[in-house]
């Protein structure tokens, strides 16, 4: 017997969910190697593995596994000696009943090690436990692997009461030659392997744990890694549209999708008639990648080509029966496409908008035509504050959902707003407001494009905003990683359009007459509107974090709960500038330990008295304040942040010298008080950029 070889687990079974099935292969086998881990059994690297996961197996082979660990002192403690040890330094009754429990002699109590154990000393017992052995505990091992899987709906077969996410046919452990006994799923283990369900020779008996992959890919005709499929599939696609000369556009998604589908993966060229080409092409490229999974081909202005790549499970001769196949299949889903955009050609847009009214947005929120009268008011409102063209926002804004209710839409959602900017086109709305209805939802995710133009961007704000202050004023809040609403997301992109664009609007202001567009009664007291601005905020943080801004930078611009969101970036830039300054650091320390003043008193400071002030070193900061007080000010309001905060850096010598020479908690109440006053004057100028105190080490 082999006492070090490679394992190999694998369980076969009908095909699996092709969106899991990358998630499922990595933690089938991750959660097997930690299992040998955990019990000793690996003698190698500790990402020495290699992950299977193919449309109808999961595996995982593992290199230097022992057959038997080896066995390792484990030092236990027992109890602390002052309750284990009489006077006497004899055993008391608490220990004897310990050491019964557990099993273990009182005599061996002689040769138990006394050592302190925090503040106290305790008895420590020394043993040699036996190493795992794999033949005992592979089974468990990966039943644990299966019961961890993120399977979100398990299902039975036959007359078992096993579960899966499919129906399993064959568990397969081997270690180096010989198969390792166990049972999982009621399935005993064993060396027998299924490939291709057409091309493979039939059963594969499998003489070694290292002849897996060899024996399944020249016998069986399966590529059982799911990245070395991938990355066939992606050369063999891109070769094809390289001799197509056209590209294959976004495919990734769709690529790791197909990836689930083959064992044994061959691309094709396949073809339509040029005719379906007058179809908006964003529907034939959705029809193809979403219900044929084939691979739509465009030049290299991004324009459609009538051609597309399959990417097929068998690889053949002659495949031309493959290519006509795929090619029948094909037209009708694009008669169908045709069919819907001449169906919705024969009703406008505007003629469409009573039907959303028995379309449901929220119980609470009312219907969508509700919903389209609230956006409507809102955009004009954002357009005008932007210097736009009003009435436009508000056209595009009351037709941008009318396409909801179109055959297109209803077909592939994924085309909403797209489709709407179609059939805004077609009804002679014009460019302007027609692109406006096609942006209104961007940026739809993390990296996407934001809305081009003042007009589309009052549409998108408006959109995001209503649903953000609809939801958080009747409480329905985004809570732990569940969002049903996409707040986050909306969130996100009403920020990124208020900082990246930029616009000079105010999110309080936004939210305020956001909400006064909701009927009475429908939203709650204003208390949520600061529940959303805190919610706004704290994505503001992430976003500017992971865009790569320092942590303490962006918390001092935050701190002070800035709501002209475009003025952020050149906050940050200025706290980047003043930081490097000399008198950065000192003036940081000083703001903080003028904060930490401030908090222990609850006195109203006022503003300070020049009639009570006392020492040379006071005179001299409320003279400095006073007369920087109007330059730091102007230049807070030209938005010149950098420059504000400079001139702030003057003031190190004058805050220096007044607190290595003032007493500012005087004895006399008139003096500290008065002393305090000057301190929050002092502090309210320093801060008006950012909450300097947290840039301090």
């Amino acid at each position: 017997m082999m006492s070090v070889a490679t394992l190999l687990v694998e369980l076969l079974t009908e095909e699996l969910p092709p969106k899991a099935l990358p998630r499922l292969g990595a933690a089938f086998a991750a959660k097997i190697h930690e299992g040998l881990l955990g019990r000793g059994l690996v003698d190698g690297q500790e990402d020495d593995y290699r992950v299977y996961a193919a449309p109808r197996r999961l595996g995982v082979s593992v290199a230097r596994v022992c057959a038997h660990a080896p066995s390792r002192e484990i030092s236990e403690k027992i109890m602390p000696v002052q309750v284990a040890l009489d006077a006497d330094g004899q055993p008391t009754m608490a220990l004897l009943k310990k050491l019964q429990a557990r099993g273990i002699d009182a005599a061996a109590v002689a040769g138990f090690e006394r050592r302190m154990d925090g503040k106290a000393e305790a008895l420590f017992h020394t043993r040699m436990e036996p190493g795992a052995v794999l033949d005992e505990v592979l089974a468990d091992i990966v039943m644990e692997a299966v019961k961890a899987l993120p399977i979100p709906k398990l299902m039975r077969w036959g007359c078992s009461e096993v579960q899966f996410v499919r129906p399993v046919h064959r568990l397969t452990m081997l270690h180096g030659p010989r198969v390792v006994p166990g049972r999982v799923l009621e399935l005993e283990s064993g060396r027998v392997t299924m490939g291709h369900r057409f091309m493979s020779r039939g059963e594969l008996e499998l003489a070694t744990a290292e002849a897996y992959e060899p024996t399944l890919m020249a016998e069986g005709k399966v590529v059982p890694n799911f990245d070395e499929r991938r990355a066939d599939i992606e050369c063999q696609l891109v070769e094809a549209a390289r001799g197509q000369n056209a590209s294959l556009g976004d495919y990734a998604d769709l690529l790791d999708e197909v990836t689930a589908l083959v064992e044994h993966p061959s691309v094709y060229v396949g073809e339509f008639e040029t005719e379906f080409l007058s179809v908006p092409q964003e529907c034939l490229i959705l029809t193809m990648r979403a219900n044929q999974k084939y691979f739509p081909l465009v030049d290299g202005g991004g324009k459609l080509l009538n051609r597309f790549l399959i990417v097929s499970n068998m690889r053949v001769a002659d495949p031309s029966n493959i290519i006509a196949g795929n090619q029948r299949v094909v037209r009708p889903r694009l008669s169908d496409a045709r069919f819907f955009l001449d169906q919705d050609h024969k009703h406008t847009l505007e003629s469409r908008l009573p039907r959303l009214e028995a379309v449901v947005y929220h119980n609470k929120l009312g219907n969508q035509l509700e919903r389209v009268a609230r956006l409507e008011r809102l955009a004009r409102t954002i357009g005008g504050h932007l210097n736009a063209d009003s009435d436009a926002a508000a056209r595009a804004a009351r037709l941008a959902k009318a396409d909801l209710v179109t055959e297109m839409v209803g077909e592939f959602p994924e085309l909403q707003g797209i489709m709407g900017r179609y059939y805004a086109l077609h009804d002679g709305e014009g460019e302007t407001i027609a692109d406006a209805i096609a942006s209104h939802y961007q940026p739809r995710f993390a990296g996407d494009v934001l809305p081009l133009g003042n007009v589309a961007c009052a549409v998108a704000l408006a959109d995001k905003l209503d649903a953000l202050v609809g939801f958080f004023g009747i409480g329905q809040l985004p809570t732990g990683d569940k969002d049903p609403f996409g707040l986050r997301r909306a969130a996100l992109g009403v920020l990124r359009i208020l900082m990246e664009s930029p616009l000079p609007l105010d999110l309080s202001l936004l939210i305020d007459e956001t909400a006064a567009g909701f009927a009475p009664g429908v939203l709650g007291s204003d208390d949520f509107k600061t529940a959303l601005l805190d919610f706004m905020l704290e994505r503001l943080k992430n976003l500017l974090r992971d865009a790569g801004h320092p942590v303490d930078a962006v918390d001092a611009v935050l701190a002070l709960r800035p709501t002209r969101i475009a003025s952020i970036p050149a906050r940050l830039d200025a706290v980047g500038v003043f930081r490097a300054l000399p008198e950065a650091e000192a003036l940081a320390a000083a703001n903080k330990r003028i904060v930490n003043i401030l908090k222990k008193t609850d006195a109203q400071t006022g503003e300070p008295d020049v009639t009570l002030l006392q020492e040379v070193a006071e005179k001299a900061l409320f003279h400095q304040v006073v007369e920087i007080a109007p330059l730091v000010r102007a230049h807070v309001a030209n938005e010149d942040y950098t420059e504000a905060l400079r001139a702030l850096a003057g003031l190190r010598s004058a805050v220096d010298l007044f607190f290595d020479n003032v007493m500012v908690m005087a004895d006399e109440p008139l003096t500290r008080q008065n002393r305090l006053a000057l301190l929050t004057m002092l502090s309210g100028l320093m801060n008006r950029v950012a909450d300097i105190s947290r840039l301090s080490v």
